[in-house]
């Protein structure tokens, strides 16, 4: 490899939806692209895989590179048996010399700080609350997966909003969450309705936290009340970080926090009660005011990879 080539890195964020990956020579970005999830509990191995490689494939040529120095991919159930490895023999066919496949928790954790201590909310499909001491060592609540935990995810947002409005629905209450599901799936009655989010494999729950969303803008009582009660767990989660940070590692002073993720960036309600909550609790803790890309961190791996 020459001494240009050794300079040309690859990041990768392989987060629940989305996969994003940016190539980088000498610093510079020259090339982005996007494709399809490769977690393989959300999409399965073979599609994973077509996804991976299209989007390497894409960005290879439009940076004109058939070699890169170094890569890291972030990406969700990196710890997963089978993951490392397939990942890593897929950077082989593409001449990759240096490889890391860390979680995307630890991508976002060095897009915010850099190696340093801080404590980092992901809220988008799923959710998940990592801090870091000063020593390096990491404490963590929640994330426990969409079915048992993810409080305040996307995924959260989709079921609880459904379970919600059933309960409205039971008392007679207004809601105009199930219409709208119903729209969205094309179920024409109640019934319906649950045969299909009951069904196995179900339907995407998390592709309804927009329309969740915009019912709450709109004024939706039930569509609010579980947009404000994804801000209390996120913030409670990111609190709870705190606790066990300062008093685990002996920190005297406040923890910064930085976060990402649809769900506080494109939320406004989910997003004010989020920043007032945690102002209300610590008033003096530094909190990020705009969202942190989780990419920026795997590029900031990459780099130091290819020069270790």
């Amino acid at each position: 490899m020459s001494s240009n080539q050794s300079s040309i890195i690859l990041g990768i964020d392989g987060g629940g939806t989305h996969t994003r990956a940016s190539i980088l020579s000498g610093g510079k970005l020259i090339a982005h692209g996007e494709s399809g999830s490769i977690k393989r509990l959300r999409v399965g191995a073979e599609a994973a895989e077509a996804n991976l490689r299209a989007l390497l494939k894409d960005i290879y040529s439009q940076a004109g590179v058939s070699e890169v120095a170094a890569a890291c991919c972030g990406m969700a159930s990196a710890t997963m048996p089978g993951i490392h490895e397939w990942v890593t023999a897929v950077f082989q066919d593409y001449n990759i010399q240096k490889s890391e496949i860390v979680g995307d928790e630890v991508i976002a954790l060095d897009a915010a700080f850099h190696g340093g201590p801080g404590i980092f909310q992901i809220a988008g499909t799923g959710s998940n609350t990592l801090g870091r001491a000063p020593d390096g060592s990491r404490e963590t609540a929640g994330g426990w997966s969409s079915r048992l935990g993810d409080e305040g995810s996307g995924y959260w947002i989709g079921v609880n909003s459904i379970r919600r409005a059933l309960h409205a629905y039971d008392r007679e209450e207004p809601q105009q969450i199930l219409a709208r599901v119903g729209e969205i799936w094309g179920t024409p009655d109640v019934g319906s309705l649950i045969n299909l989010g009951d069904s196995n494999p179900g339907p995407d729950f998390a592709a309804l936290a927009p329309a969740i969303n915009d019912l709450a803008e709109a004024g939706d009582a039930v569509s609010i009340e579980i947009l404000r009660q994804a801000a209390k767990d996120l913030t409670a989660f990111v609190l709870l970080v705190r606790d066990k940070l300062k008093r685990r590692h002996n920190i005297a002073g406040e923890v910064p926090v930085a976060w990402t993720g649809g769900v506080i960036e494109k939320m406004r309600i989910v997003r004010e009660d989020f920043f007032a909550g945690l102002k209300d609790a610590a008033s003096e803790m530094p909190v990020q005011q705009t969202v942190t890309v989780p990419l920026d961190g795997a590029i900031w791996r990459a780099e130091r990879l290819a020069t270790s």
